[in-house]
């Protein structure tokens, strides 16, 4: 899939108040951009890295750039806009990247289920009725041996969807969670057990129970300003 508008680089300044980050663009001049990331952004928001970002065609936005990459400084690429997640993992099951899914003729996004009224990200479905619910959670957090992790801040709302697809799983529907690497450098996923011990405990309650857990890292070509998912990676639960 493309981005939205062209990639055009910058260098990082700030970020602050979660949604905005001031960049320096080549020229000199200043400007003020839409951060899309409401976690912590460990390792990923220091000041005076390369990042690259999108311009809207919406004029009535405040901030009309969208800041999507930023380059560490050992050279990897980490993508720091979490709702491209659920869109790069849907290109990627309906373009044939991901090929476990085959089986299912249909897909919905954002469908209500669970008692707790959560909306899972991605439903596929058969004509036997047979049913496949995936939760996505955006993976940007890692460290210099490729070890990536999950979250990089507590998140009482994934521990939630957890739990919910515990219950899809005992009820005997397909459940998986699934781990979106927007981080070139990552080989492995698992979960953040010193942020977040709940989520930790819950994601090896759910691997036990039968939740498929998979995980998949995505490539991007800043010239053609294209990104997709590419390969899986370990997960270790």
């Amino acid at each position: 899939m493309e981005f939205e508008s062209r990639l055009e680089s910058g260098v990082l300044i700030k970020r602050y108040k979660r949604f905005l980050a001031d960049v320096k663009l080549a020229d000199g001049r200043q400007i003020t951009i839409h951060c899309p990331n409401t976690g912590s952004m460990k390792n990923c928001q220091e000041p005076g890295s390369t990042v690259w970002f999108t311009t809207s065609k919406n004029k009535s936005r405040k901030y009309p750039h969208t800041w999507q990459l930023i380059e560490l400084n050992n050279g990897d690429l980490v993508g720091v806009n979490t709702g491209l997640a659920n869109k790069l993992v849907l290109d990627a099951i309906q373009t044939k990247i991901i090929d476990k899914f085959q089986s299912f003729s249909r897909v919905r996004t954002e469908v209500p289920y669970g008692r707790d009224r959560s909306r899972i990200d991605i439903l596929l479905e058969d004509d036997m009725h047979n049913a496949c619910y995936i939760e996505v959670k955006n993976v940007s957090f890692g460290n210099s041996n490729g070890e990536g992790f999950f979250p990089d801040a507590v998140t009482t709302r994934g521990q939630k969807h957890l739990r919910e697809l515990i219950l899809l799983k005992k009820s005997g529907i397909q459940a998986v969670l699934f781990f979106c690497v927007q981080h070139s450098g990552l080989y492995s996923v698992a979960p953040a057990e010193e942020i977040d011990p709940v989520y930790s405990d819950l994601l090896k309650q759910a691997y036990g129970f039968g939740v498929e857990v998979l995980a998949y890292r995505f490539k991007v070509d800043i010239d053609s300003s294209r990104i997709e998912l590419e390969r899986a990676v370990a997960v270790k639960v």
